[in-house]
């Protein structure tokens, strides 16, 4: 029986929305709260919800914060100055399994799909470009594979030059992106290795990455001081208006519908404030389905919104870009995109175990969980850290409420937190969350499941 089969009585008529319907939504133990964000387009429920009303209609005072780098949001977010913040999609496992900080965050609200970008400098395009095959009408056919900077990187190598990419953090999905793409191309991004104190990724590293914050990424690279780099929007876009570099790729194009952020908070913080924390998912739950609903009909307000200084503070037309549904290449290779920023339709919203899991196998792969874990270890560590029993408390509020329909959750994923397994990846790799090591083993390059780096 589905979940919410339950509640479909309180949803039915004027009489039977009872008290007991409405009781689910219990007092608030906190209102006032403040959260952090990084300046990207995927901030956008925590800007929606605040704009348009939803964290009030729950009973919350918000305000919203800029961070000045991951580092920071996340320190703030453990020492209790943020009551909860964007985060990447690593950081609640990474500091829960103390890889750099530790600390208990946990995750209740994926914030959306895709979003990301590899951009590479003008120089090392015109280098890729004789290697990629070209479509009828002279542009080149996508997805582009890394095979094509494997040729420019080992140019680089024979000269003696180092070949620098930057990504935004140590566990940003960015960097298992990238570090993805690069390896299906057969370039090594290089292990970690914090056992001996190494904690650079850029052990035997054909490309070097290394961490640059979002907003600075397209002035890095046109200083020169990075070759490429894998980053969020709208910074590939704005590399294509200046006319500083080419995205070659988006991660939609290297693991179709791929999780991208998540909103965390300290697992004290949750047990400290329950009724609040369902509260905040309630509000950017329907944060979520207002820019998504009606085909993406409400982006282009969505966008004059993120275009605000307080939020991300991009011109309008770079944000544009990839928020309504397109995507610029190289300049003037505009293609559509419609799924380049999903915020809610494809269960977007549900913190899958399968995708915490996912996270872990490519910490392991590139040594930042540097001794093997049995396939038992992944699925503790998604349980403790992703938790689809308060978003399921969320809607079911919500469902109860009438704001959301039932039809629109996963029955299927709310009951056992898993994707099926999914085989939409650029080297073709099959993933099934339920077996972590046996995915890992799958790869030429990156650790093995019993590996050890000495």
């Amino acid at each position: 029986m589905p979940w919410y089969h339950s509640l479909i009585k309180c949803t039915v008529g004027a009489l039977a929305l009872t008290s007991t319907c409405f009781a689910m939504a219990a007092e608030l133990e906190k209102e006032e709260l403040k959260f952090g964000f990084i300046k990207l387009t995927d901030m956008a429920p925590l800007a929606i919800a605040y704009e348009k009303g939803y964290f009030e209609d729950e009973g919350l005072y918000v305000s919203l914060e800029a961070q000045a780098n991951w580092k920071v949001l996340l320190d703030r977010v453990i020492d209790g100055e943020l009551d909860g913040a964007h985060m990447l999609a690593g950081q609640p496992l990474g500091a829960t399994i103390g890889f750099g900080t530790q600390a208990h965050i946990i995750t209740a609200f994926s914030m959306d799909l895709n979003g990301n970008g590899i951009t590479v400098s003008n120089s090392v395009w015109e280098d890729m470009k004789p290697h990629i095959p070209k479509q009828a009408d002279g542009r080149p056919v996508h997805p582009i594979k890394a095979d094509a900077l494997k040729l420019v990187v080992n140019k680089y190598k024979a000269e003696g030059k180092p070949f620098k990419m930057g990504m935004v953090f140590p566990v940003s999905t960015h960097n298992y992106e990238l570090r993805y793409w690069l390896a299906s191309g057969g370039i090594h991004p290089g292990y970690y290795a914090p056992l001996k104190g190494d904690t650079s990724g850029q052990i035997d590293a054909d490309a070097l990455l290394s961490v640059t914050p979002p907003p600075q990424m397209p002035a890095t690279l046109e200083a020169g001081t990075i070759d490429g780099y894998c980053v969020g929007e709208p910074w590939n876009q704005q590399a294509v208006f200046k006319g500083i570099g080419v995205p070659v790729i988006t991660d939609y194009e290297i693991w179709k519908n791929n999780p991208e952020k998540v909103f965390g908070v300290s697992n004290e913080w949750a047990e400290k404030y329950p009724n609040t924390h369902i509260a905040v998912v309630k509000a950017m739950i329907r944060a979520a389905k207002w820019l998504d609903e009606n085909n993406n009909a409400n982006r282009p307000e969505a966008v004059k919104i993120l275009a605000k200084s307080a939020y991300v503070g991009a011109d309008y037309d770079v944000i544009a870009n990839s928020m309504t549904g397109t995507f610029e290449y190289e300049k003037g290779d505009k293609r559509d995109v419609p799924d380049f920023n999903v915020f809610f339709r494809h269960n977007a919203t549900f913190p899958y175990y399968s995708d915490a899991i996912w996270y872990l196998t490519q910490m392991r792969r590139w040594g930042q969980i540097p001794e093997h874990k049995p396939d038992s270890w992944y699925m503790e560590i998604a349980k403790k850290v992703y938790r689809p029993d308060i978003y399921r408390k969320a809607a079911e509020q919500l469902i109860a409420e009438g704001k959301v329909s039932a039809s629109e959750f996963p029955n299927f994923a709310i009951e056992s937190g898993f994707k099926p397994p999914q085989s939409e990846f650029i080297d073709g790799i099959t993933y099934d969350g339920k077996k972590p090591n046996e995915y890992i083993s799958k790869f030429s390059i990156g650790l093995k499941p019993k590996d050890t780096l000495k």
